[in-house]
């Protein structure tokens, strides 16, 4: 097991490396820069230049990529242009709100994708594996901001049964039903495109599964249906599951882009599309890195649960 992590490791350091090349060019191709942004209207070309040096864009692209290649290897992720502070505070100020909007959204991803793929798989009905697939089809296709736009317009405007924004009632302290009410809006849109396409994965994982030998058997044994499925077909079904989970990191950002400018949620989403439309390029490179990384990361974890859901998997 050690030597398949120093392994997976080894390669995702010119992984890493290979991507923020391409990010950071990618970045500095886009029309315009921070210089035109940040400067008055009345301003000069002197003006701008003096701004442009300030801001230190007005070296090469390639030295501008080893001076924030290098600061990043010593600590220093920049200072945003936007801002005017470090990259780690803007960052690090937004990311709990993220990550909350996250786990509440897989939570409520997982535990609705997986029963409704099982019974669409194991039901002989025709008509729930139509209204499965129908549900399916409209979870993917329906637009995120479409969505979450009509459950403002009726749950907030309308009905007023919940706040149109952000993750917290001004001037009120903390409190859990508070908290739900802020997050369970953004969570359940950001959970709709998860569940659609999950549950078609986990229907087909199973129907595939429950064809296998070993649940043929455990049938002839006398085992309930309900011991078969869910004790021996359910785990080896939910693989295909736990690969989607895992490269869910990089979404951490970017997945919740809309959904978090749709409801005013002080993420990361909201500081990405924020920092694009500002050309804030150091903010810009950190948040794209950090969703790599994330990507990498839940790529790996993935692969080590293999091995606690069916121990036939061994890493070499």
């Amino acid at each position: 097991m050690s030597k398949y992590l120093v392994r997976r490791i080894l390669v995702a350091i010119p992984t890493l490396i290979a991507v923020s090349l391409l990010l950071f060019g990618l970045v500095h191709l886009a029309p315009g820069g921070p210089a035109a942004m940040y400067a008055s209207p009345d301003a000069g070309p002197e003006d701008i230049a003096r701004l442009e040096k300030l801001l230190g864009t007005d070296q090469p692209v390639p030295i501008q990529y080893w001076n924030w290649l290098t600061g990043i290897l010593s600590g220093n992720w920049g200072t945003s242009f936007r801002y005017r502070d470090p990259v780690t505070t803007v960052l690090w100020g937004r990311a709990p709100n993220t990550i909350q909007l996250m786990l509440v959204a897989l939570l409520i991803a997982v535990a609705l994708s997986v029963p409704f793929g099982v019974i669409s798989a194991i039901s002989k009905r025709r008509w729930v594996q139509y209204l499965a697939s129908v549900f399916s089809m409209l979870g993917i296709s329906i637009p995120t901001f479409w969505l979450g736009m009509m459950l403002l317009l009726t749950f907030s405007v309308r009905w007023r049964l919940l706040p149109s924004g952000g993750n917290a009632t001004i001037g009120m302290e903390f409190n859990w039903w508070d908290w739900f009410i802020h997050i369970i809006g953004p969570a359940s849109v950001l959970a709709t495109l998860y569940i659609a396409g999950w549950s078609r994965y986990v229907r087909s994982s199973m129907l595939d599964v429950i064809a296998q030998e070993y649940v043929r058997v455990a049938r002839a044994k006398g085992l309930k249906e309900v011991v078969v499925i869910y004790r021996h077909a359910l785990r080896n079904a939910l693989l295909p599951l736990v690969t989607l989970i895992g490269l869910q990191g990089g979404n951490l950002i970017g997945g919740a882009m809309i959904t978090e400018v749709v409801f005013a949620w002080p993420g990361m989403g909201k500081l990405l599309a924020d920092s694009l439309t500002s050309r804030d390029y150091p903010v810009l490179m950190a948040a794209f890195m950090i969703m790599a990384i994330l990507t990498i990361v839940g790529n790996l974890l993935a692969d080590l649960t293999y091995g606690w859901i069916d121990p036939r998997i061994k890493m070499g």
